[in-house]
């Protein structure tokens, strides 16, 4: 029997998600490209800036986001390594409370502002509720990430983005899942005038039978499912622990283990 222990929802081999920072107007037509191409993304906000000159008022985030995932940024976007431990938690508490009233859901996730951390504040994150962070130290592959709240991107949308797009397309699966992570700023589009580039870029990866098209905390819950699967010694009966389906390869073939279901993979 040839099992592989990974697969995404549904039996599908690549993961595609997009990530992009602050919560300024621009996110609207950003939103609108998305959203016609069927691509999810992730929309880290600083509650702090709702109304200001530039950015989205707190009015349209649950509208506007539908769909996909609102998380945290901090309240005011300071460079956190400047400011007291105690003032870190509050900026990131005050803007998961004040996003969770916004949108109605627990947000669990967030990016470092200014891509700015240090080993004091990546080690109180799960006390403040936080499951990831991403970062902005672009790696240029399609890896998964071995600590999520160390999170680096594939790379900005400026960086060879539609030749790593055509790259991770042509990925044959032999086993091993592949993501492709984009992050950026709306705002970037504006100020380039190169709307046109996400554009192409959508398209180029839109409707694919093999991509997962996620949000950021659609992947972690998943791959935490995914890793919490329990196997008999012989690796043919699986136990589901987690509250989703997951999905293993059989002989070549997804099987799906639902929410608390024993498999016996030989039958």
């Amino acid at each position: 029997m040839d099992v592989k222990f990974e697969l995404f929802p549904f039996g599908k081999t690549k993961a595609l998600t997009m990530s992009y920072d602050d919560g300024q107007i621009y996110d609207r037509k950003l939103v609108e490209i998305f959203n016609y191409y069927g691509i999810k993304g992730t929309f880290h906000l600083n509650s702090g800036n709702f109304g200001k000159e530039s950015f989205i008022s707190s009015d349209e985030v649950a509208k506007l986001y539908h769909g996909h995932e609102v998380a945290v940024h901090t309240k005011t976007h300071p460079f956190m390594d400047c400011i007291p431990i105690e003032a870190v938690v509050e900026e990131i508490l005050e803007d998961r409370k004040n996003l969770e009233t916004l949108v109605g859901y627990p947000v669990k996730g967030m990016s470092y502002p200014y891509g700015v951390y240090n080993q004091e504040i990546v080690s109180i994150l799960p006390s403040l509720g936080i499951e990831y962070a991403r970062t902005i130290e672009s790696h240029h592959d399609f890896r998964l990430p071995s600590n999520f709240l160390l999170w680096s991107p594939t790379c900005h949308h400026d960086d060879n983005l539609l030749e790593l797009g055509r790259k991770f397309l042509e990925y044959d699966y032999k086993g091993k899942l592949k993501l492709m992570y984009v992050w950026g700023h709306s705002f970037e589009f504006e100020r380039k005038n190169n709307w046109h580039l996400i554009e192409s870029f959508c398209k180029l990866m839109a409707g694919k039978d093999d991509i997962w098209y996620a949000t950021n905390i659609e992947i972690v819950r998943y791959i935490k499912a995914l890793k919490s699967l329990q196997f008999s010694v012989s690796g043919d009966i699986v136990y589901n622990p987690s509250a989703i389906s997951v999905w293993i390869s059989v002989n070549g073939r997804p099987v799906e283990i639902k929410s608390g279901e024993i498999v016996n993979l030989q039958k």
